[in-house]
């Protein structure tokens, strides 16, 4: 059969000389894997500049359940990147984005909530005149309500701990290694929250490495990120 739908481009691998293998994050389907033969040969009907990371299509495949690899029958761009590309900051937290969107996201149906906000989130980020600092952290952390593990409660002064073992606001200081201090604990309550702490450079970092712990917790086999080590380097060029 035939589907109509929206995607956004996880990963492309070359496959033979001519080929490629798609990872799209589809609303109808979820995630599914592609392959587009002749694609890198001379003449190709699709072009090889869509069919990148973190782009945003709309695309008719064919999909039948009984089979893990599908066909495009026909891809253009949903929307077209103004600044993305070409900006490095920019395209590196689009990167960052995508490589965690990729190892945690597996469900093979499709999820409309989780959809719009990585989609909106991608469009956002193009279109920011001015990207917010933390834009990253917002993003990996409003992820966890959509993946079903965001922390129970909120920061207070009676629950100024993050137990990120048990994924909850505590009281007590747990005796494990797995609780950041009562700043970050706070920081990571406000993005919850929507909002925008003021923190330094070196506490967004501080931030970052202990969502990535978060993460590794509460995801199986998530095995950390490479891109942010890059994107370390990027925010502190």
């Amino acid at each position: 059969m035939l589907i109509k739908t929206r995607g956004i481009i996880f990963k492309a691998l070359k496959y033979s000389e001519t080929s490629l293998i798609l990872d799209i994050y589809t609303e109808e389907k979820g995630l599914q894997k592609y392959i587009v033969s002749g694609v890198r040969s001379k003449g190709a009907k699709m072009k090889m500049g869509i069919l990148q990371p973190t782009t945003l299509v709309e695309m008719v495949a064919y999909s039948r359940d009984t089979k893990n690899m599908h066909r495009i029958k026909e891809i253009k761009a949903a929307h077209i990147y103004q600044s993305l590309p070409f900006d490095v900051l920019k395209g590196t937290i689009g990167l960052f984005m995508v490589e965690l969107a990729q190892k945690t996201i597996k469900e093979q149906e499709a999820n409309q909530d989780l959809f719009d906000f990585l989609y909106n989130q991608f469009v956002a980020l193009d279109q920011a005149p001015t990207l917010p600092s933390n834009f990253h952290l917002s993003f990996m952390l409003i992820l966890t309500e959509h993946l079903g593990f965001t922390p129970n409660g909120s920061w207070s002064p009676e629950t100024p701990y993050l137990d990120m073992k048990e994924g909850t606001f505590v009281e007590l200081e747990p005796l494990h290694q797995y609780a950041p201090s009562k700043m970050v604990s706070e920081n990571i309550s406000l993005f919850l929250e929507g909002k925008e702490p003021n923190i330094t450079r070196k506490e967004r970092q501080r931030l970052l490495e202990n969502c990535i712990t978060y993460y590794r917790l509460h995801v199986e086999n998530f095995t950390g990120l490479n891109t942010h080590t890059i994107l370390k380097e990027v925010l502190e060029g």
